[in-house]
């Protein structure tokens, strides 16, 4: 049973305590890619080394994201887009999801629900398939971090 004075479970929030989970989702990324900004993903001995390429010589799809964040931190698009394109663009994605979810919030609305579509998913990932066996073909140098 409720007290009389306890709120509804659906009792409206205020503005800042709806925008206080996107805040803090911010922090994190912001702290994430400032640490990146700072140490240099190019010198080594900073980051552990990405054990497919350790152990096999070839290029994940997730190899010179850090690289990619890096540049993306000192404004040099042309560089992030070399080191790891797909990186960049979820980068991009990820801010613009982000920033719907800001404004939904401070709205008063639900956040974003993602609920892509399959092919959507199987697209994606035929995509990222196709990117990792092209990098390490020797015509895919163009896509070496």
């Amino acid at each position: 049973m409720h007290s009389v004075n306890a709120p509804s479970p659906r009792a409206p929030r205020g503005r800042a305590a709806r925008l206080a989970v996107p805040a803090a989702v911010f922090a994190a990324v912001a702290g994430a890619f400032a640490y990146v900004g700072t140490v240099d993903p190019n010198e080594p001995g900073h980051y552990p080394v990405c054990p497919l390429l350790h152990l096999t010589g070839l290029y994940c799809p997730g190899c010179g994201g850090l690289r990619s964040a890096h540049a993306v931190v000192h404004g040099d698009l042309l560089a992030a887009l070399q080191a790891n394109a797909p990186a960049v663009v979820g980068y991009a994605g990820c801010a613009v999801l982000w920033t719907v979810w800001v404004i939904r919030a401070a709205r008063g609305g639900p956040p974003p629900r993602i609920d892509p579509p399959p092919v959507l998913l199987w697209s994606l990932g035929a995509l990222m398939l196709t990117f990792t066996v092209v990098r390490n073909l020797p015509f895919g140098g163009w896509l070496h971090p």
